[in-house]
C-alpha cells in the first residue's frame, strides 16, 4: 500500500482481517500442532486466507507470525526455522494483498509471566522480540502488531524495544480480563496513557471478552489523545460435537463494528472465531460511517459516490415543496433576521414522527396525523423501519394521508434495506407520488430488529443518497443518464450534536450539506450546552435546523434510552430528576417539561422542532410547543 497508514487512520476507520488460526483449525489443521509452520507446509491455505480476508474488506492483512518467535518455536523443534516462517508468512501477506492493503507484522507475548522472572529470562524475552521484528522489517512490512499481551509489563518491554529499532507505526493491543483489567492490574485510562508514552502509535484491546466486552474497554480508551484499535474474538467459544464454536456471529459482529466506529475507534478488526464474514460486516460498517467502499470486488459504490453531478440547474429550494418554503421563509426572517423566539405556528416548523403500523390497518396513524394538523403541526415524520422492524411501507402511510388529510409529510429514506437499483426506483415513484420532503439516513442494522438474520444491502449511506437526490434534482441518475426532467426534493439529513467523534460528525456533516442537504434534524438532546455548542459550532454551515426532542415517560425509559440506544447519551441530573419522578402521570409531565427547557434555550436559533412522542403519546408533542401558540387538546 503506497498511502501512508497513520495518515490514513486519521482521515478513515480502517478495517484489519480476522482470525488466521481458527480459519486454519476449521480447514482441517490440528491445533496440536505449530500454526505458524503452516506457512511452509500449506502456503497456498494461508494465502487463501489472506484473500478471503481482503476480498471481504480488509485493507491491512497481518501476517502469521503470532506465535513465531524462538520461544514458542521451540515447543515444537522449529527454532531453527524462525527466519523462514517469518519470511514466508510477510510473502503469503503481500501475494495475497498485492498493493492495495498494508502488511503489519505481527509479533505475539512470550507465553511467560514477566513478574516471576529474572533478569537473564526477561534480557531473553527482549532479545525474542527483537529478533523477531528486526526479520519482519528486513522485510519491509509497513506496520508492526503487538497483539494479545496480557501483561502490561510485557508490553512494556517489546515496545521500547521495538521503538528503538524503526519508526514505522506500532499498534499495541492488550488482552483484558472480565475486570477491565490487564493481569498485572491495569485499568484501560493507565494502559492507553503509558502505551502512547512507551511510543506505540495505535493502541487498544484484542481477544478475549468478545464484541460487547472489548466495546467496554476502549470506550474507556477513547478521548485519551491516542488513536484506538479495538479487535475482539467471536465471544466465547462453546464445544459442540468435539469442535470450539464461537458463539458471536458476523451481524452480531456487525453491529459492533459500527459501534466502534462511532465511539472513535479507528482499527478494527477480529480475533479468535471470526471469519471473512465476520470482517465482510466490518467492512460494511466502516463503508456506512465513511460512504467508501474498500472491497475490490464491487467498484459500483465509488462510481455512484464520486460522481459530480451535470445536468440541469436544480429549482430553487423555496419553490420545492411547501415546507421548503415555509422553512426558509422562518429561517430567513427569524432566525437569521431577529433571532427571536416564535410567538405562533406561523414563525415555527414541526415535524412529529408518526410511524407505520406492523400491520395492515393504518387508522391509529391517520388519526394522530389528523390531530396533529387540526393542531397547528406542519408535516409528520415517517420512519422507514424503525430500530430495523418490520412495518408497513412508510411510503403508503405518506400517501393516504396527504389523500385524506392533504397533508404533507417528511419521509425517511433508508438505505439498509435496497439496493441501489431499489432506491433510485423508490424516489422516483416518490417524486411522481408528490412525496417530495426526503430525510436521507443511513438505517440501523438487521440485528436490531424483528429479523436479526436478514440481509442488510448498504449500497449507499446517507451521504450517498444525498449525493443520488442532488443528481436527480439536476436532472441525471447516478450514471449520468438524463430523466426527462428535474426532480424537486427538499432533502434533509440527521446530524448527532452529542456524536463521541464529535469532529468526525461535523465533518460528514459538512458533506452532507455540500451534497444538497438543506435541513438538519438533530438527535434528540438533554443538555442546553450541548446545543448550543453544536449551533456554534455548524453557524458557518448557513443551513436551517430542526431540533430533535423525545420527551422522556419515566425513569426506566430514561435509563433504557442512556444505556442501550447508540448515539442517546442522558445526562446524570436529568436521570436523577425522573427517579424522583419514576413513573406515570409525573414522570410523562417531568418528561415533557425536560423538553421544553431544551427547546427554549435554543428556540431563537433553530427554524422549529422535531419531535418524537414515546409510546404513540402524540399529545405530549403540543403540550412541548405550548408556549409558543400551539393549542393542546382537552
Amino acid at each position: 500500500m503506497t498511502e501512508n497508514f497513520l495518515d490514513a487512520l486519521d482521515q478513515r476507520p480502517i478495517v484489519v482481517d480476522g482470525a488466521m488460526g481458527t480459519q486454519l483449525y476449521e480447514r482441517g489443521i490440528f491445533i496440536n500442532r505449530s500454526l505458524e509452520e503452516t506457512v511452509l507446509s500449506q502456503p497456498a491455505l494461508v494465502q487463501r486466507v489472506h484473500e478471503e480476508y481482503v476480498a471481504a474488506g480488509a485493507e491491512m492483512l497481518q501476517t502469521h507470525t503470532f506465535a513465531a518467535n524462538r520461544s514458542k518455536l521451540q515447543r515444537h523443534g522449529l527454532e531453527n526455522h524462525l527466519e523462514e516462517l517469518n519470511v514466508r508468512a510477510v510473502e503469503l501477506a503481500r501475494a495475497a494483498g498485492g498493493q492495495s492493503v498494508w502488511v503489519a507484522g505481527t509479533i505475539g507475548p512470550s507465553g511467560k509471566a514477566p513478574g516471576v522472572l529474572s533478569d537473564e529470562e526477561l534480557e531473553e524475552i527482549e532479545q525474542g522480540f527483537i529478533e523477531q521484528a528486526n526479520i519482519l522489517l528486513g522485510c519491509d512490512v509497513d506496520v508492526l502488531v503487538l497483539e494479545t499481551f496480557r501483561f502490561l509489563s510485557e508490553m512494556k518491554l517489546a515496545l521500547k524495544a521495538l521503538r528503538k529499532l524503526t519508526k514505522k507505526p506500532i499498534v499495541a493491543q492488550l488482552a483484558f480480563d472480565a475486570e477491565q483489567r490487564s493481569a498485572d492490574g491495569a485499568d484501560p485510562e493507565r494502559a492507553t496513557r503509558l502505551l502512547a508514552s512507551w511510543g506505540a502509535d495505535v493502541v487498544g484491546a484484542n481477544c478475549v471478552e468478545g464484541p460487547g466486552g472489548v466495546y467496554n474497554v476502549v470506550e474507556r480508551m477513547v478521548g485519551l489523545g491516542a488513536r484506538i484499535s479495538a479487535s475482539p474474538n467471536a465471544g466465547y467459544p462453546r464445544r459442540q460435537d468435539d469442535r470450539l464454536i464461537y458463539m458471536a456471529n458476523p451481524e452480531y459482529f456487525g453491529v459492533f463494528a459500527r459501534r466502534f466506529f462511532k465511539l472513535g475507534v479507528r482499527l478494527v478488526g477480529g480475533c479468535c472465531g471470526t471469519s471473512p464474514e465476520h470482517i465482510r460486516r466490518a467492512a460494511d460498517a466502516a463503508r456506512m460511517m465513511t460512504g467508501a467502499d474498500t472491497r475490490p470486488r464491487q467498484n459500483l459504490q465509488i462510481t455512484v459516490q464520486e460522481r459530480t453531478p451535470v445536468g440541469l440547474e436544480p429549482v430553487p429550494v423555496d419553490d420545492r415543496t411547501p415546507l421548503a418554503a415555509k422553512v426558509q421563509r422562518v429561517y430567513r426572517e427569524r432566525v437569521k433576521g431577529n433571532q427571536k423566539a416564535p410567538t405562533s405556528p406561523e414563525d415555527f416548523v414541526v415535524s412529529v414522527e408518526v410511524n407505520p403500523p406492523p400491520g395492515l390497518i393504518p387508522t391509529k396513524a391517520i388519526n394522530a396525523a389528523r390531530m396533529l394538523r387540526d393542531h397547528g403541526v406542519d408535516v409528520i415524520n415517517i420512519a422507514d423501519g424503525p430500530r430495523a422492524s418490520v412495518r408497513m411501507s412508510n411510503q403508503a402511510l405518506a400517501l393516504l394521508v396527504r389523500q385524506e388529510l392533504e397533508m404533507d409529510s417528511i419521509l425517511h429514506v433508508c438505505a439498509r434495506d435496497r439496493n441501489l437499483l431499489g432506491l433510485q426506483s423508490d424516489l422516483l415513484a416518490d417524486h411522481v407520488l408528490g412525496l417530495r420532503n426526503l430525510v436521507m439516513i443511513t438505517g440501523d442494522p438487521p440485528k436490531l430488529g424483528d429479523y436479526p438474520h436478514a440481509t442488510a444491502v448498504f449500497d449507499l449511506d446517507s451521504i450517498g443518497l444525498l449525493r443520488m437526490v442532488e443528481g436527480l434534482n439536476r436532472g441525471v441518475d447516478p450514471a449520468g443518464r438524463e430523466i426527462g426532467k428535474r426532480t424537486q426534493f427538499f432533502a434533509a439529513c440527521g446530524a448527532e450534536p452529542a456524536a463521541l467523534d464529535y469532529d468526525r460528525e461535523l465533518r460528514r456533516l459538512e458533506e452532507k450539506i455540500e451534497h444538497g442537504a438543506a435541513l438538519v434534524m438533530t438527535q434528540p438532546v438533554y443538555d442546553p450546552s450541548i446545543l448550543e455548542r453544536f449551533l456554534d459550532d455548524t453557524a458557518h454551515l448557513d443551513v436551517p435546523i430542526l431540533v430533535g426532542l423525545l420527551p422522556l415517560a419515566s425513569h426506566r425509559n430514561a435509563e433504557f434510552l442512556h444505556n442501550e440506544v447508540p448515539g442517546m447519551k442522558i445526562p446524570e441530573a436529568i436521570r436523577e430528576r425522573m427517579k424522583q419522578a419514576d413513573k406515570g402521570p409525573a414522570a410523562r409531565a417531568l418528561g415533557v417539561k425536560i423538553a421544553q427547557e431544551a427547546l427554549a434555550s435554543v428556540v431563537h436559533r433553530v427554524v422549529g422542532a422535531y419531535i418524537m412522542p414515546p409510546f404513540g403519546r402524540y399529545q405530549a408533542a403540543l403540550e412541548i410547543l405550548e408556549p409558543y401558540g400551539y393549542e393542546v387538546p382537552a
